[in-house]
C-alpha cells in the first residue's frame, strides 16, 4: 500500500510538472536533494493555492484624431512585444484602457474645445487585437478619456471588448464584471471623478457597490483613476485632490474604503506617474501604476516615461503574499523597454518610504516586494 501511495504522488507531481511549464525567462533552480523532497512537495501546494494578477496603469497605442500622425507605424502590433511574456503569466492581466476603441466618429460635443488638440484618444478598432494578444484579459474604461468621443464610443469600445472576451468595468452602463479563472471567480469595478463612471467621490455609494460584488466572488479587484496629474503629483497628500479646478478624490481614504467595504486589491492609475504602494488589513494597495504604453500623445519626459509592471501573488483570501516590479521604460522613438536600472521600482521604493514610511512593504532593488516582518 505504501509503496502504490508513493507511486500515485510521484506521478501527480509528474502530471503537475507538465501542466504548468517553467517560464523559459525564469531561472530554474536546482533539483532537490532526495532529503528534501518533502519541502519541495510543500512548495508546490503553497505555489498551487496563490493565484497571480499582472497589473499595469495607462495604455492608450495611439490616436487616429485628428489623423493618422499619432498612429504607430507598425498598427500596434509590436506594442507589447517586450515584456508579452511576462504579461501572459498571470491568472489575471490587468491595464487601464486610456482612450475608446473606435473607427472614425466625432469628439463628443464637451469635448468641441480641444479638436486642434493630440489630446482625445480613439484607437482603431483592430487595435482591440493587440491587446488580447499580450495576455489582457481585465480592462478599466472609468478614466477621464474614455468619453472623448461620447455614447459612440462608449459603445463601440463595450462591443468590441465583449466580442473578444475582454472583462471590463467602471461605466455606469457597466459598472463591474464577475468572471472565472482556474476555478476562483473574480469580481472588478473601477472608479473615476469623470462622468458616465463610478463615481470616485462617492465613498458611501463605493461601499455599496463593493460589498455587494464581494458577495459574488471570491477575490475583488478594484481600479481607481484619480489624483492629479504629472511629476509635481507623485506624492500622496492624503486630502482631496483636484487637477484643473476637477476634483479628483482623496485615494487614500478611497481606497481604505473599499478594502473596508470587501476590496483585495487595489490597483490605482491617473497621475501619468507612478505612486507608493502600501499594504492595509494584509491588502496591497498601489496608488499609481503611472503609463505604461502610451503612444506619442501623452509625455513621457523623465519619471513619465517609467513604465513598471506589478506582479502580485495573493491567497485565496485575498491577502497580499508577495509580489515583483518589473521596471521598463517608454520613449516615442522606441516605445517599451526593458530597463535595467530598475529605475521604476527604486522610484515606487522611494516614494514608498517617504508617504508610508509603515507601509509593512519591503521592496528590494530589484523589484521583489516583500511583507516587512518588523510590522
Amino acid at each position: 500500500m505504501k509503496f502504490l501511495l508513493l507511486t500515485a504522488a510521484c506521478l501527480a507531481l509528474f502530471l503537475q510538472a507538465c501542466n504548468h511549464p517553467p517560464n523559459k525567462k525564469q531561472i530554474l533552480a536546482p533539483a532537490p536533494k532526495p532529503d528534501t523532497a518533502a519541502k519541495t512537495t510543500t512548495a508546490v501546494v503553497q505555489h498551487d493555492s496563490s493565484i497571480s494578477i499582472a497589473a499595469v496603469g495607462d495604455m492608450m497605442l495611439g490616436t487616429s484624431y485628428p489623423n493618422n500622425y499619432t498612429l504607430p507605424p507598425d498598427s500596434a502590433k509590436n506594442s507589447f512585444a517586450v515584456i508579452a511574456d511576462e504579461l501572459r503569466n498571470a491568472d489575471v492581466t490587468f491595464g487601464n484602457l486610456e482612450g475608446s476603441l473606435l473607427d472614425g466618429g466625432n469628439p463628443a460635443h464637451y469635448k468641441l474645445h480641444q479638436r486642434s488638440k493630440a489630446y482625445l484618444f480613439r484607437m482603431p478598432t483592430a487595435y482591440a487585437g493587440v491587446f488580447k494578444n499580450a495576455g489582457f484579459n481585465l480592462l478599466s474604461l472609468a478614466n477621464n478619456h474614455i468619453g472623448d468621443f461620447g455614447d459612440t464610443g462608449r459603445m463601440s469600445t463595450t462591443h468590441l471588448l465583449d466580442s473578444i472576451g475582454i472583462n471590463y468595468g467602471g461605466l455606469l452602463s457597466h459598472p463591474s464584471t464577475v468572471f472565472e479563472r482556474n476555478g476562483v471567480k473574480y469580481g472588478f469595478c473601477a472608479f473615476a471623478p469623470n462622468a458616465n463612471t463610478l463615481p470616485i467621490l462617492n465613498l458611501k455609494n463605493a461601499t455599496r457597490i463593493i460589498s455587494q460584488l464581494k458577495q459574488q466572488c471570491d477575490i475583488l479587484i478594484v481600479s481607481f483613476h484619480g489624483g492629479g496629474e504629472g511629476v509635481a503629483y507623485e506624492h500622496i497628500p492624503f486630502a482631496m485632490e483636484s487637477f484643473i479646478s476637477e476634483k479628483r478624490g482623496d485615494v487614500n481614504a478611497f481606497a481604505h474604503n473599499a478594502i473596508d467595504a470587501g476590496a483585495d486589491i487595489i490597483l490605482g492609475n491617473g497621475p501619468h506617474v507612478s505612486r507608493a504602494m502600501e499594504v492595509y488589513k494584509n491588502r496591497l494597495i498601489a496608488y499609481s501604476l503611472g503609463n505604461f504604453c502610451t503612444y506619442k500623445s501623452v509625455s513621457v519626459a523623465g519619471v513619465c516615461g517609467l513604465a513598471p509592471l506589478l506582479k502580485v501573488k495573493l491567497n485565496k483570501k485575498g491577502e497580499f503574499l508577495n509580489g515583483r516590479i518589473i521596471s521598463l521604460r517608454q520613449a516615442h522613438d522606441k516605445g517599451l523597454e526593458l530597463d535595467s536600472l530598475n529605475r521604476a521600482a527604486i522610484r515606487i521604493r522611494e516614494l514608498t518610504e517617504a508617504d508610508f514610511p509603515d507601509a509593512g512593504l519591503l521592496i528590494s532593488d530589484t523589484g521583489e516586494i516583500s511583507l516587512n516582518p518588523a510590522i
